[in-house]
C-alpha cells in the first residue's frame, strides 16, 4: 500500500513537474510570437508608409502633367480660335468689297440697259428708215429697168458673182504661178538627177508562151495516144496547150506566170529529150517546178542585193521573185519595182530622207501583184496584207497601201513612191497599151475638153499625155480661161482613168489678118 501510495505519489509529482514544465515553454514561445509579430507589424507599417508616399509622389505628378497638357491645349484652342477670328475678319472684309463691287456693276448693268434700250429704240427706227429708202430704190430701179424686181436682183448678183470669180482668178493665178516658179523648180532639179541615175530595160510578155516545134510530126507526140499526153501536162501544170494549124509551134495559156514558164520550160525539155508519156511529163514537171523555185529565189535575192536591202523575212523574197514573170500594161513587175525603188532611194538622197527605207518601200509597192491572180481583192490589198504578215516597217505598209491613193500618205517617203511608180509607168516605152484603148482615151479626152463653153478646138497630143484646148477670145477672158483649164483638169481627173498625168493647156489668142 505505502508503495502504491508513493507511485501514486510520484506519479503526482511528475504530473505537475510536466505541466509546469510545458506551460513555461507555452509561455516562452507565446513571447516569442509576439515579439515577431510585433516586428512584422512594424515592417508593415513602415511598407505601407513607403507605398503611401509612393502613391502621393506618382498623384502629384500626373496632377501636374495633366495641368500642363490642359494649358498647352488651353493655349492652343487660344490660337486656334484667333486664327479663325482673323479668317473670319478677312472673309468678312472679302465679302464687304465684293457687295460693294456688285453693287457698281449692278448700277453700271443698269446703265447699259438703259443706253441699250436707247440703241434699240433707235436701231428700229433707222430700219423702217431703211426699208422705206430700200422700198423707194425698189421703185426707182424697177421704174428705170423696166423689168421685175426679182429679175433685177438675178441679174445683179450674177455680175457681181462673175466680177467676184474673175477677181479671185487674178488672185489664184498669181499665187498658183508662183508656187508653182518654186515647186516645179525644186521638182525638176530632183526629178532631173534621179533619172539620170535609173535606167533600166522591159522585157514584153503576155498572157501566152510560144514554144517552137522542129516538126509539126512534135504536135501528134505531145497530144499523145487518146490525149493522155497533153491531159496529163495540162492537169500537172494546170496551163493550156493550144496545138493549132500554126505551123512548128504550140501556145502555152495561163494567167499565171509562173506556172507558164514553169509549162514552159517542162515542154521545150520533153521535145528536146524526144520521149513523152505521162510518166516523163510528171517527172520533167517536177524538176522544173524545182528549178522555177531555185530561179525565183535568186531573182528575190540579187534584186536585194543590187538595191543594197538585208533582213527580209524569206517568205517575201519568194514572193518578189514571183514579180520576175509577172508583167503590166506590158512591162515587167519586178524591174519595175526595181526602177521605182532606184528612184525613190534617189529622191530620198536628195531630200534628206531614210535612203534604205525609201528603196524599200518603192521594192515592195507592187508586191501584192505577185499573188493576185489567185485572189479577188486588189493588188494594194494582198500587199498589205504580206507586209503586214511577215512584220514589214510602218512606212513601207502606208507606200503599198496609198501609191494608187486607195489610203492616205501618212509620211514623205510615200509620196516618193506614188512620184517614182508614175515616172516609172508613163516614161516612152516603159508600158504597152492596146490601140483600141489609146484611141478610146484620145477621143474621151478631146470630148470633155469640147464640153465646155466658148471652146473652138481640142486637141490631145503626146500620146494622150497632153490636152490643147483653142478658146474664142470674144467668149472667154484671160481670167476664165485659166478658171477654165483648172476646171477642165478637175473633170479629167474625177471621170476618167489613165497612167501618169495629163497637162491641160488652154490657148487664148486674137489674130488680125489682112490681105492686100
Amino acid at each position: 500500500m505505502i508503495e502504491i501510495g508513493a507511485m501514486i505519489a510520484g506519479g503526482g509529482i511528475l504530473f505537475v513537474g510536466g505541466w509546469l514544465l510545458s506551460e513555461f515553454y507555452r509561455k516562452q514561445n507565446v513571447g516569442k510570437a509576439s515579439t515577431h509579430a510585433s516586428e512584422i507589424l512594424r515592417e508593415a507599417e513602415a511598407e505601407a508608409e513607403k507605398s503611401k508616399n509612393d502613391i502621393l509622389l506618382r498623384a502629384k505628378e500626373e496632377r501636374y502633367r495633366l495641368r500642363e497638357n490642359l494649358e498647352r491645349e488651353y493655349h492652343e484652342r487660344e490660337s486656334t480660335l484667333e486664327e479663325l477670328d482673323q479668317t473670319l475678319l478677312q472673309k468678312e472684309k472679302a465679302l464687304k468689297e465684293q457687295e460693294e463691287a456688285l453693287a457698281v456693276k449692278d448700277r453700271d448693268l443698269q446703265n447699259r440697259e438703259q443706253e441699250l434700250g436707247k440703241m434699240r429704240e433707235n436701231q428700229e427706227k433707222l430700219q423702217n428708215e431703211l426699208k422705206q429708202i430700200i422700198k423707194v430704190q425698189n421703185e426707182k430701179l424697177e421704174t428705170i429697168t423696166q423689168m421685175p424686181l426679182e429679175e433685177a436682183k438675178e441679174m445683179l448678183l450674177a455680175n457681181i458673182e462673175k466680177d467676184t470669180r474673175l477677181e479671185g482668178a487674178k488672185i489664184s493665178k498669181i499665187i498658183i504661178e508662183e508656187a508653182k516658179e518654186n515647186a516645179v523648180r525644186e521638182a525638176k532639179n530632183v526629178i532631173t538627177k534621179v533619172i539620170e541615175k535609173v535606167a533600166s530595160d522591159h522585157t514584153t510578155e503576155t498572157t501566152v508562151a510560144v514554144v517552137n516545134l522542129e516538126s509539126d510530126e512534135m504536135k501528134g507526140r505531145i497530144i499523145g495516144r487518146d490525149g493522155r499526153n497533153i491531159k496529163a501536162f495540162e492537169n500537172l501544170t494546170g496551163v493550156k496547150i493550144i496545138v493549132d494549124d500554126t505551123p512548128e509551134a504550140v501556145v502555152l495559156s495561163s494567167f499565171d506566170p509562173v506556172k507558164r514558164e514553169i509549162a514552159r520550160m517542162a515542154l521545150d525539155k520533153l521535145i528536146k529529150g524526144g520521149k513523152i508519156s505521162p510518166q516523163r511529163v510528171e517527172e520533167v514537171v517536177r524538176k522544173c517546178e524545182k528549178e522555177i523555185e531555185q530561179m525565183i529565189w535568186k531573182a528575190g535575192t540579187d534584186s536585194l542585193k543590187e538595191l543594197g536591202l538585208r533582213d527580209v523575212h524569206p517568205e517575201m523574197i519568194k514572193v518578189l521573185g514571183r514579180l520576175k514573170y509577172r508583167t503590166s500594161y506590158g512591162q515587167n513587175v519586178l524591174n519595175h519595182s526595181k526602177e521605182v525603188a532606184f528612184l525613190c532611194g534617189a529622191m530620198a538622197a536628195e531630200l534628206g530622207f531614210d535612203i534604205k527605207l525609201a528603196k524599200r518601200a518603192g521594192l515592195f509597192h507592187d508586191i501584192g501583184k505577185a499573188v493576185s491572180q489567185d485572189s479577188d481583192s486588189t493588188h494594194t490589198q494582198l500587199g498589205v496584207e504580206l507586209a503586214q504578215k511577215y512584220k514589214e516597217h510602218p512606212v513601207v505598209i502606208n507606200a503599198i497601201a496609198s501609191h494608187h491613193e486607195d489610203e492616205a500618205k501618212d509620211n514623205p517617203i510615200s509620196v516618193l513612191v506614188s512620184a517614182a511608180d508614175s515616172i516609172s509607168g508613163s516614161r516612152p516605152g516603159a508600158r504597152r497599151e492596146t490601140l483600141e484603148i489609146y484611141v478610146r482615151r484620145i477621143e474621151s479626152l478631146e470630148k470633155l475638153a469640147d464640153s465646155f463653153p466658148g471652146v473652138s478646138k481640142a486637141f490631145a497630143i503626146s500620146a494622150g499625155r497632153e490636152i490643147r484646148v483653142i478658146v474664142e477670145p470674144q467668149k472667154v477672158s484671160d481670167e476664165e480661161a485659166f478658171l477654165m483649164s483648172a476646171e477642165i483638169a478637175k473633170k479629167i481627173q474625177a471621170e476618167m482613168e489613165y497612167p501618169g498625168h495629163i497637162k491641160v493647156t488652154v490657148i487664148r489668142e486674137t489674130r488680125s489678118v489682112q490681105t492686100t
